[in-house]
């Protein structure tokens, strides 16, 4: 079958194709998880995607990537190593420098609360230059516009724009998102997805939820 190989860095059968990357085969940090297929265009000329695009990745907060997510050319992944405090006057991190100023602002350090993991879903699309601030959830099927600030979660299927983002619209019903989100189309076999390639881009949520039914009924 004469498909992208996950595995490889550079998977597209076009030579000329050398911007877009398979991202999992770039990662190196335990901090940082990417699903099959989920890609990154780098447009050929930009430092590697751990090293430009996540800040501030020090644990143990995590970055989590889903499966067929596309994550356009500096996409801006904050993470919540870079916050500073917000409890008191200052915003100043004494903490970290070390010393007393270390020794005598520890303990507060340690009780303010952090987010948790940034999770991004499957089959997302991230636009150019958008920017994902600390713990934010964004769900399956979910899409943020180019340049876009998510300071808050995103819910599946859903379509964000702006600074802050904010929801403009949902690529579908109530109904079809919980239909789409039952059968997770991104967990088939991926000769089933080759077979229905044209479906998943062209077709409607009742088309797609029809496919898994039939493959039910013959498998």
């Amino acid at each position: 079958m004469n498909v992208p190989d996950p595995n490889k860095l550079h998977p597209s059968t076009r030579p000329e194709l050398r911007n877009v990357i398979f991202l999992k085969n770039q990662i190196t940090s335990p901090l940082i998880e990417v699903g099959d297929y989920s890609y990154y265009d780098d447009e050929g000329t930009r430092p590697p995607f751990e090293q430009a695009n996540v800040h501030y990745l020090f644990g143990p907060q995590r970055l989590i990537i889903g499966k067929f997510t596309a994550i356009g050319p500096g996409a801006t992944f904050i993470m919540p190593g870079g916050s500073h405090p917000m409890v008191g006057v200052s915003t100043f991190p004494f903490t970290m420098f070390g010393g007393e100023w270390t020794s005598r602002t520890l303990a507060t350090f340690q009780g303010i609360e952090q987010r948790g993991d940034t999770t991004i879903g499957h089959d997302v699309w991230i636009g150019r230059e958008a920017v994902i601030m600390p713990g934010v959830t964004i769900g399956d099927g979910a899409v943020v516009g180019a340049h876009a600030v998510v300071s808050k979660d995103v819910g599946p299927y859903e379509v964000v724009v702006g600074n802050p983002a904010r929801v403009i619209r949902s690529r579908f019903s109530s109904d079809e998102i919980e239909a789409l989100l039952r059968i997770r189309w991104w967990d088939w076999p991926i000769d089933t997805i080759t077979a229905h390639a044209a479906e998943l881009m062209g077709g409607q949520p009742q088309d797609i939820v029809e496919l898994r039914d039939q493959s039910y009924q013959t498998s």
